[in-house]
């Protein structure tokens, strides 16, 4: 006979394993998403700040390492705005990240300049238009909001064109731009260098008060060679000749000058938060898998660390049996969305009644390929992957306010259980 007080304890366990998974991904993403990591991009060396720290973890978890450590180094391009960052509109100061982003590939700029504005009338006449570029020679060129629904597809794309052309455009005549926009303002990160400044200023009005002077002051750094890192270990399995590769990319979009910080807590502290949950569950529950942990860097730049991967790999990319990747998994209200879904259909299917039967997310929706996450290099090699992504909840993203306070972890727990039943089927 069962005692009452081991039989309670028999029922609380799965509830306490539970609770604390759910603590350690909350500290996993306070701790990335914290100002001291500085947005885990390439000011004050925020990506490395990240890449110890899951080094660290890796460390105390018990995770073997394919070399001496847990890095993979590699290089690249990358633009940054490690000081000032000012811009005033007629004498009004605007915040950065709030009222304004810079575009990412923009150069050092400082002064006091007149403007000329360009509206859409005038880029579909190429006569009035080549005579405003020409008249802009020193100044800022102002693009007023116009509303795109009424345009036409083709002149959608000529408006966008000539935006282009003020952005990266080597010969455009202008000292730099300002572009006013009523979207939400929505940051990147750039391996190149443009010829000009260029700003996005966010506004609710239709029609701004006309920009007469732009005041602006902006420092950058661009590094030809930033060496930055993956972060990789494994757990080693009762069968050794296929691989289980779970992947999550630690990078963010970093710091916009010394006060606008982009924390990208869903996207993807997250992701590392679900990539260290399930090491440490591995490292407690021998897998029958080898199954491997990638923490992926300069995912914002194009992919890059994943890119580096399989291009430079440390196990013959033909003997992983399947990938899963994690890139924002931080709330779930609506379920998840499992990219490849649609190319992997047993495995997918066997996902939806795994959560089906466990009762755990609102909805597991399926997806065909697309390139928009790390998973996309190894799919490319003709690796079987998904790429999953949680659907729902706060809208941040790449932003400041993808913050750790307001990410909720909503169905965090649930998306846990189902992917450890997942992995242990495969």
């Amino acid at each position: 006979m069962i005692r009452k007080p081991l039989l309670i304890l028999a029922l609380l366990l799965p509830l306490l394993a539970s609770a604390q998974d759910l603590s350690y991904a909350r500290e996993v993403v306070d701790t990335l998403a914290s100002k001291s990591f500085s947005g885990r991009g390439y000011v004050n060396s925020g990506d490395k700040t990240a890449a110890d720290y899951i080094s660290s973890e890796f460390k105390k978890i018990g995770l073997e390492s394919f070399q001496r450590g847990y890095f993979q180094k590699f290089s690249t391009p990358v633009n940054s705005f490690p000081g000032t960052m000012e811009l005033a509109l007629n004498g009004i100061t605007l915040k950065a990240g709030t009222d304004y982003l810079i575009e990412p590939g923009s150069p050092a700029v400082n002064g006091s300049f007149s403007t000329v504005t360009i509206t859409t009338a005038e880029m579909f006449d190429l006569q009035a238009l080549s005579g405003k570029l020409r008249s802009a020679a020193g100044k800022f060129i102002v693009i007023p909001t116009y509303d795109k629904g009424s345009y036409s597809k083709e002149q959608q794309q000529q408006i966008q064109g000539v935006i282009n052309f003020l952005r990266y455009h080597p010969d455009n005549p202008a000292a730099g731009s300002v572009i006013f926009t009523r979207n939400k303002l929505t940051w990147s990160a750039s391996t190149r260098l443009n010829a000009k400044a260029s700003f996005t200023v966010h506004t609710e009005v239709d029609e701004p008060t006309a920009m007469e002077k732009v005041k602006v002051n902006v420092k950058n750094k661009f590094f030809k060679q930033y060496k930055t890192q993956n972060v990789m270990g494994y757990v080693e399995g009762t069968n050794t000749d296929s691989l289980i590769v779970l992947t999550a990319h630690y990078d963010h979009l970093g710091m916009m000058g010394s006060d606008a910080i982009f924390p990208g807590a869903n996207d993807n502290a997250s992701g590392i938060a679900m990539l260290l949950s399930l090491a440490k569950h591995f490292q407690a529950n021998k897998p029958e898998y080898t199954t491997v942990f990638m923490a992926f860097g300069a995912e914002e730049l194009g992919l890059l660390g994943a890119k580096h991967y399989v291009e430079n790999p440390l196990f013959p990319l033909e003997s992983i049996k399947f990938l899963i990747n994690f890139d924002i998994t931080g709330t779930g209200d609506e379920g998840i969305q499992v990219v490849n879904g649609k190319l992997y259909r047993d495995k997918f299917d066997r996902l939806v009644k795994l959560n089906e039967e466990q009762n755990l997310l609102a909805q597991v929706k399926i997806r065909g390929e697309a390139c928009n996450s790390d998973h996309c290099m190894f799919h490319q090699q003709k690796v079987p992957a998904f790429y999953i992504y949680t659907l729902g909840g706060i809208q941040a993203y790449h932003d400041i306010h993808d913050r750790s306070e307001t990410l909720p972890l909503t169905e965090f727990g649930d998306y846990f259980k189902l992917v450890k039943a997942f992995i242990d089927g495969l």
